[in-house]
């Protein structure tokens, strides 16, 4: 019997992908891989033509199955990617080489860590059923994937996969890529139990209990400043949302961004698309004094995990944002049973409200090798410094030290 080839192809957009067979890749529960998300992002126009962010998404059949895929991008900037490369591109004009075009395995504007190389859940090589033909090994798709990659672009000076997972990392390093890591703040619904185990919080309250006392009577202060300024919270879907209200709740949104002399990286169109064909990934959380929405922030669901995002808020109160942006998100994780609250990049004030430094991963080929040696050096100096930042930030926490699990620093090494 044939076996049939595995079979790489490039799309120039997401819905050249059949959305069903996308979907049924493992997207490690990953609201931003969602097929749905990144065919938004092109429908309203955040990436396409003009943008600087141009789809060029590879897929692997192993014949009439689709066993892999890469969301891909053909970058001419590094705007919007959180993983900061404007020095490496200064170094390659210094030199008269071009670093752009690159090319950027991520989902746009959003830096969540989750799978860059997707591979369908029986993409092991095991045993099928008699007559069944064995799908290709992970380890063969995930080979696909990379060349094709490159290949389908050789002008491109270098292929970036960012906030890819520890696991990912580790194969890619192993497979010639330069290893680099940051540090974010997570909140983890987890606190240690009595017999050496871990469990769930019960409350916001059982939460705090595992605060120093200073800390704890700090977190209390905040949230009671809000609550008598008679502001009010409310969740829902954004499905939930009309048309008005979701104009009020992006012009929130979006006035962050133009006070900071930036457009918004996200259109209105992309919101009230998503919050059609995604509906239970998008959640609004709005801040009501009397009748008046006073602040507003946008935050998706994964499948054992909330992503905070976006925020907007009318006025300057006290201490809204905290509550908003950090408290609410971690009532509403509680509540729901969700594992993990991630709000987003760099803020060392959030280690105050309960977050622990978690590092993130990427992973970078760069095809000139006398550049590829400098920045290898640069990475492994900055991974250096990283992780001594990440464990002096972790010193911080408001935690007991009774009640606080080990640092958990992943090396990206394999």
């Amino acid at each position: 019997m044939d076996i049939p080839a595995v079979i790489a192809s490039s799309h120039s957009s997401i819905d050249e992908v059949p959305a069903a067979a996308w979907n049924a890749l493992e997207l490690g529960g990953v609201p931003f891989l969602r097929h749905e998300f990144l065919a938004a992002l092109e429908h309203a126009g955040c990436v396409g033509p003009g943008t600087g962010w141009t789809p060029c998404h590879v897929t692997v059949m192993h014949g009439t199955e689709l066993v892999g895929a890469m969301p891909l991008y053909r970058k001419t900037h590094s705007w919007g990617e959180f993983v900061f490369d404007f020095s490496w591109a200064q170094a390659y004009a210094r030199h008269g080489e071009r670093y752009y075009p690159k090319l950027v395995s991520a989902t746009p504007f959003t830096p969540a860590t989750g799978p860059r190389l997707l591979l369908r859940a029986a993409t092991t090589g095991d045993a099928k059923p008699p007559g069944a033909t064995a799908l290709a090994s992970a380890d063969a798709v995930r080979r696909a994937l990379l060349g094709a990659a490159q290949a389908g672009e050789p002008q491109a000076s270098s292929l970036h996969l960012q906030f890819a997972t520890a696991e990912e990392a580790r194969w890619l390093t192993a497979h010639g890529a330069l290893a680099r890591i940051d540090c974010q703040f997570h909140w983890e619904n987890s606190r240690p139990t009595a017999d050496g185990a871990t469990t769930r919080y019960l409350d916001f309250e059982d939460f705090l209990a595992g605060f120093t006392a200073e800390k704890r009577k700090k977190a209390r202060r905040e949230r009671r400043r809000v609550l008598e300024a008679g502001i009010g919270f409310a969740w829902c879907s954004g499905a939930e949302l009309d048309a008005a209200e979701w104009q009020s709740v992006y012009a929130l949104h979006a006035d962050t961004f133009h006070r900071h002399g930036h457009e918004p990286y996200l259109s209105l169109a992309f919101f009230t698309e998503l919050s059609r064909t995604l509906p239970g990934a998008l959640e609004v959380l709005r801040a009501r004094r009397g009748r008046s929405v006073v602040a507003t922030a946008i935050f998706f669901r994964g499948a054992d995990a909330l992503y905070g995002r976006y925020w907007g808020a009318s006025g300057d109160f006290n201490s809204l944002h905290f509550e908003t942006c950090y408290h609410q998100g971690i009532e509403y994780c509680i509540g729901t049973g969700l594992a993990r609250f991630e709000p987003g990049t760099q803020g060392e004030h959030k280690l105050a409200r309960g977050f622990r430094p978690t590092l993130t991963h990427s992973a970078h080929f760069i095809r000139e090798p006398r550049f590829a040696a400098a920045i290898g050096r640069f990475l492994e100096e900055e991974r250096a410094a990283v992780r001594a930042y990440a464990l002096a930030a972790g010193e911080h926490v408001p935690f007991r030290s009774d009640v606080m699990a080990p640092l958990r620093l992943e090396s990206p090494a394999p």
